[in-house]
Protein backbone atom coordinates (compact mmCIF):
# COMPACT_ATOMS: atom_id res chain seq x y z
CA UNK A 1 0.00 0.00 0.00
CA UNK A 2 3.10 2.55 0.83
CA UNK A 3 3.43 3.10 -3.26
CA UNK A 4 -0.35 2.89 -3.91
CA UNK A 5 -0.18 6.13 -1.43
CA UNK A 6 3.02 7.35 -2.98
CA UNK A 7 1.39 7.65 -6.39
CA UNK A 8 -1.50 9.14 -5.51
CA UNK A 9 0.41 12.14 -3.79
CA UNK A 10 2.55 12.18 -6.93
CA UNK A 11 -0.52 12.52 -9.09
CA UNK A 12 -1.68 14.93 -7.17
CA UNK A 13 0.93 17.31 -7.21
CA UNK A 14 1.68 16.69 -10.82
CA UNK A 15 -2.17 16.76 -11.72
CA UNK A 16 -3.70 19.75 -14.35
CA UNK A 17 -7.06 18.46 -13.73
CA UNK A 18 -8.97 19.52 -10.55
CA UNK A 19 -9.46 15.85 -9.02
CA UNK A 20 -10.21 14.84 -5.34
CA UNK A 21 -7.80 12.85 -3.74
CA UNK A 22 -10.31 10.16 -3.64
CA UNK A 23 -10.52 10.09 -7.21
CA UNK A 24 -6.55 10.55 -7.32
CA UNK A 25 -5.82 7.77 -5.35
CA UNK A 26 -8.52 5.34 -7.42
CA UNK A 27 -6.44 5.96 -10.68
CA UNK A 28 -2.89 4.78 -9.14
CA UNK A 29 -4.91 2.09 -7.74
CA UNK A 30 -6.02 1.18 -11.41
CA UNK A 31 -2.89 1.80 -12.77
CA UNK A 32 -1.29 -0.14 -9.81
CA UNK A 33 -3.21 -3.42 -10.50
CA UNK A 34 -2.45 -2.94 -14.48
CA UNK A 35 0.90 -2.73 -14.15
CA UNK A 36 1.77 -4.82 -10.64
CA UNK A 37 -0.72 -6.95 -10.42
CA UNK A 38 0.40 -8.54 -7.01
CA UNK A 39 1.10 -5.08 -5.25
CA UNK A 40 -3.32 -5.21 -5.37
CA UNK A 41 -3.89 -9.07 -5.06
CA UNK A 42 -2.49 -12.10 -6.16
CA UNK A 43 -4.52 -13.95 -8.47
CA UNK A 44 -5.77 -17.30 -8.26
CA UNK A 45 -6.85 -20.17 -10.06
CA UNK A 46 -10.15 -22.41 -9.43
CA UNK A 47 -10.99 -25.83 -10.54
CA UNK A 48 -14.48 -25.20 -9.32
CA UNK A 49 -16.10 -21.81 -8.86
CA UNK A 50 -19.31 -21.20 -7.34
CA UNK A 51 -21.94 -18.19 -5.81
CA UNK A 52 -22.98 -19.72 -2.49
CA UNK A 53 -25.13 -16.77 -2.46
CA UNK A 54 -24.44 -12.95 -3.85
CA UNK A 55 -21.73 -12.25 -2.01
CA UNK A 56 -20.24 -15.38 -1.06
CA UNK A 57 -18.05 -17.55 -3.36
CA UNK A 58 -16.90 -21.24 -3.10
CA UNK A 59 -13.02 -21.58 -5.21
CA UNK A 60 -12.08 -25.59 -4.96
CA UNK A 61 -13.94 -25.99 -1.87
CA UNK A 62 -13.18 -22.36 -0.22
CA UNK A 63 -15.36 -20.29 0.81
CA UNK A 64 -14.46 -16.79 -0.14
CA UNK A 65 -16.54 -13.08 0.83
CA UNK A 66 -16.62 -11.53 -2.71
CA UNK A 67 -15.74 -7.65 -2.03
CA UNK A 68 -16.68 -4.76 -4.25
CA UNK A 69 -14.37 -1.92 -5.06
CA UNK A 70 -13.54 -1.56 -1.75
CA UNK A 71 -10.93 -1.84 0.78
CA UNK A 72 -10.83 -5.02 3.17
CA UNK A 73 -12.59 -4.05 6.72
CA UNK A 74 -13.69 0.02 5.41
CA UNK A 75 -16.41 -0.79 2.42
CA UNK A 76 -17.64 -3.01 -0.16
CA UNK A 77 -21.11 -5.08 -0.93
CA UNK A 78 -23.65 -6.41 0.86
CA UNK A 79 -26.20 -8.63 -0.65
CA UNK A 80 -29.85 -10.15 0.53
CA UNK A 81 -29.80 -13.42 2.78
CA UNK A 82 -31.04 -16.54 1.34
CA UNK A 83 -29.99 -18.88 4.52
CA UNK A 84 -31.53 -16.65 7.37
CA UNK A 85 -33.54 -14.13 5.70
CA UNK A 86 -35.91 -11.79 7.59
CA UNK A 87 -38.77 -11.74 5.36
CA UNK A 88 -40.07 -13.55 1.89
CA UNK A 89 -39.06 -10.31 -0.60
CA UNK A 90 -35.04 -11.10 0.61
CA UNK A 91 -35.59 -14.32 0.08
CA UNK A 92 -36.05 -13.55 -3.37
CA UNK A 93 -34.25 -10.84 -3.78
CA UNK A 94 -31.16 -13.00 -2.80
CA UNK A 95 -32.18 -16.09 -4.77
CA UNK A 96 -31.42 -13.12 -7.79
CA UNK A 97 -27.94 -11.88 -6.36
CA UNK A 98 -26.51 -15.79 -6.43
CA UNK A 99 -28.04 -16.20 -9.79
CA UNK A 100 -26.57 -13.23 -10.81
CA UNK A 101 -22.76 -13.62 -9.42
CA UNK A 102 -22.84 -17.21 -11.07
CA UNK A 103 -23.25 -15.51 -14.21
CA UNK A 104 -20.63 -13.19 -13.57
CA UNK A 105 -18.22 -16.02 -12.31
CA UNK A 106 -19.09 -18.30 -15.62
CA UNK A 107 -18.28 -14.73 -17.38
CA UNK A 108 -14.65 -15.76 -19.36
CA UNK A 109 -11.82 -14.32 -18.32
CA UNK A 110 -13.17 -13.56 -14.43
CA UNK A 111 -9.97 -13.45 -11.69
CA UNK A 112 -10.28 -14.28 -8.36
CA UNK A 113 -7.77 -11.86 -6.61
CA UNK A 114 -6.74 -12.37 -3.04
CA UNK A 115 -6.89 -9.79 0.04
CA UNK A 116 -4.63 -11.35 2.05
CA UNK A 117 -7.38 -11.13 4.87
CA UNK A 118 -10.39 -12.94 6.43
CA UNK A 119 -13.98 -11.28 6.70
CA UNK A 120 -14.21 -12.03 10.75
CA UNK A 121 -13.03 -14.15 12.89
CA UNK A 122 -16.29 -15.85 12.89
CA UNK A 123 -16.60 -16.60 9.29
CA UNK A 124 -12.89 -17.04 8.63
CA UNK A 125 -13.33 -16.56 4.72
CA UNK A 126 -10.41 -15.29 2.45
CA UNK A 127 -11.39 -12.01 1.32
CA UNK A 128 -11.08 -11.37 -2.28
CA UNK A 129 -12.06 -9.33 -5.00
CA UNK A 130 -13.64 -10.66 -8.55
CA UNK A 131 -12.80 -9.11 -11.33
CA UNK A 132 -14.27 -8.67 -14.21
CA UNK A 133 -12.07 -8.24 -17.80
CA UNK A 134 -13.67 -4.94 -18.06
CA UNK A 135 -11.75 -4.02 -14.65
CA UNK A 136 -14.74 -3.92 -12.36
CA UNK A 137 -15.46 -6.26 -9.53
CA UNK A 138 -18.69 -8.37 -9.36
CA UNK A 139 -19.71 -6.36 -6.26
CA UNK A 140 -19.51 -3.41 -8.67
CA UNK A 141 -21.79 -4.79 -10.75
CA UNK A 142 -24.53 -6.21 -8.40
CA UNK A 143 -24.36 -2.46 -6.81
CA UNK A 144 -24.71 -1.39 -10.38
CA UNK A 145 -27.91 -3.62 -11.15
CA UNK A 146 -30.11 -3.25 -8.07
CA UNK A 147 -28.91 -6.66 -6.38
CA UNK A 148 -26.32 -5.16 -3.65
CA UNK A 149 -25.86 -2.26 -2.05
CA UNK A 150 -22.06 -0.46 -0.64
CA UNK A 151 -21.39 -1.87 2.44
CA UNK A 152 -19.77 0.28 5.19
CA UNK A 153 -19.02 -0.70 8.77
CA UNK A 154 -21.81 1.66 9.41
CA UNK A 155 -24.23 -0.27 7.16
CA UNK A 156 -27.19 -2.19 8.56
CA UNK A 157 -28.71 -4.45 6.07
CA UNK A 158 -32.71 -4.14 5.98
CA UNK A 159 -33.98 -5.48 2.89
CA UNK A 160 -38.32 -6.28 3.91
Amino acid sequence: MPTLVALALVAYFVSKEELSLDDLIHRAAQFLESSFPNEVGNAISCNSLSAIDGDTVKCDGVNMRAMGPGSPHLSGFDTPEITRPKCEHELELGRAAKARMQELLETPGVQIRVSGEIDSPRYKRPLVWIKLPDGRTAGEILIEEGHARFWTPEYRANWC
